[in-house]
């Protein structure tokens, strides 16, 4: 029969301090817990239970006056502890007796202690003749062995949503991360084309609507917003990436667009073209005349650069490509075996060498590569430029011969500036000895 203690004192009795003693009294005497496995369940179920860190303090030192790790409900008093207001404060650290009288309080109304008080209030026991505990008089630890297991669902319920709340705070801080750099990324390639400011403002409500101390449920909800602004911004980019290749200023190769037929011309070997300034003159009427050849008939498409342009012409209007050669570029092999060299470090692609060689021929492939490296310094992504070549060539509406010319121009004018300026100075210098 169920006998329910009240107690001591103004204090009343309470509707948890009657489930605790119900729970204790029909326990199984057959259960047995761990003492220190069941505080560690309480511990991280002390949100629902209402508990404080104070609190499983004091708990605590109500257990270390339990000698036995293995608790189990028995006849006679086995699980009550009677320790003094001085002995718990000297387990809780020095904790004040009023604040260990508030939290022994909180432990009762949790349900997690029982008060087993003696009709004068103290806490006390008495021993029968062979010294065993007959009678004991304190706070009554059997909730722990009654309660097992529900505090054992409790601390897995709490460790389930704990690791629920991380890892939407984890996705969230991904999710925030993507937008941000995503939208930096095309305000950097595209801001000229497309407004970033709506997705800006789009980003900061979405974090605008997450409360200071949001739930799993509030995570989730403002991560799957993220991950569809991250997913709108993604295909804007996609769908853009290959436009800055293809902007560019008047100087790249794109800007010189011409459908020729060029006609074939005899070989010129590299050794016979001179390079020197004086011989400059020379040798532009002769690529002028070699380029407007160019322009008057025949199929591009079709012939490759071999026998359309002469490699002296090629080397004089991309001198850089020769900086990488190892013995120098003396045949039309040599060009493809360094242009072959040169693409990787322009961060081309062997996939787009490989379909530029099919498209243009492997050696108009190699003089557009060195026309490239040529104008390295205007064009982004060299990669994605000779593709949007390649695709040109198939259409028919690129052609080499403006190229090299237009490179060729912008040489020559680098070296008239340069015999300019060097005259100015021997002029100077002449007018400054006659002064003197």
């Amino acid at each position: 029969m169920l006998h329910i203690t009240t107690p001591f004192g103004r204090r009343s009795l309470t509707a948890a301090q009657i489930r605790a003693q119900a729970k204790a009294d029909g326990c199984p005497n057959e259960i047995t817990v761990q003492k220190w496995t069941v505080l560690r369940d309480i511990t991280e179920a002390r949100a629902p239970l209402g508990l404080s860190a104070p609190s499983l303090a004091v708990l605590d030192a109500l257990a270390s006056f339990l000698p036995e790790v293995a608790l189990r409900i028995g006849e006679g008093p086995d699980l009550v502890v009677f320790p003094s207001n001085r002995a718990l404060a000297l387990r809780t650290r020095g904790m004040a007796e009023s604040t260990l009288r508030r939290h022994l309080a909180y432990l009762t109304e949790a349900g997690i202690v029982i008060r087993r008080d003696s009709p004068n209030g103290k806490r006390y026991c008495r021993r029968g003749r062979s010294g065993q505990i007959a009678q004991a008089y304190g706070f009554d630890l059997a909730p722990l062995v009654a309660r097992a297991a529900e505090f054992a669902r409790m601390a897995e319920t709490v460790r389930a949503e704990s690791l629920a709340l991380r890892a939407a705070r984890e996705r969230l801080t991904l999710l925030r991360r993507d937008c941000m750099k995503l939208i930096q990324a095309l305000e950097a390639g595209e801001g000229a084309l497309i407004a970033v400011e709506p997705l800006r403002g789009r980003y900061g409500a979405i974090l605008g609507a997450l409360s200071r101390h949001p739930t799993c449920a509030g995570l989730d909800a403002v991560g799957d917003a993220l991950a569809a602004l991250a997913a709108d911004v993604g295909k804007r980019l996609l769908a853009h990436q290959e436009d800055p290749d293809l902007s560019g200023s008047a100087g790249q190769i794109e800007r010189h667009h011409q459908s020729s037929k060029p006609e074939p011309v005899d070989l010129e070997p590299v050794g016979t073209m001179g390079r020197e300034d004086a011989a400059a003159p020379r040798f532009v009427s002769a690529a002028a005349s070699v380029l407007a050849r160019a322009g008057e008939g025949g199929s591009a498409a079709q012939l490759p650069a071999r026998t359309t342009y002469p490699l002296g012409l090629v080397l004089d209007a991309c001198p850089d490509i020769q900086d990488y050669a190892r013995g120098g570029i003396n045949s039309w092999r040599d060009l493809v075996d360094t242009v072959g060299l040169v693409r990787s470090m322009l961060r081309i692609s062997s996939h787009a060498w490989d379909e530029a060689r099919e498209v243009m021929g492997e050696d108009a492939a190699a003089v557009t590569v060195a026309a490239i490296l040529q104008r390295a310094e205007h064009i982004k992504a060299p990669g994605g430029y000779l593709r949007a070549l390649v695709e040109r060539k198939r259409r028919g509406e690129f052609s080499l011969g403006p190229v090299l010319q237009a490179l060729t121009r912008a040489r020559l004018q680098v070296q008239s500036g340069r015999r300019k300026s060097i005259a100015g100075l021997v002029t100077q210098g002449r007018g400054a000895g006659v002064r003197a």
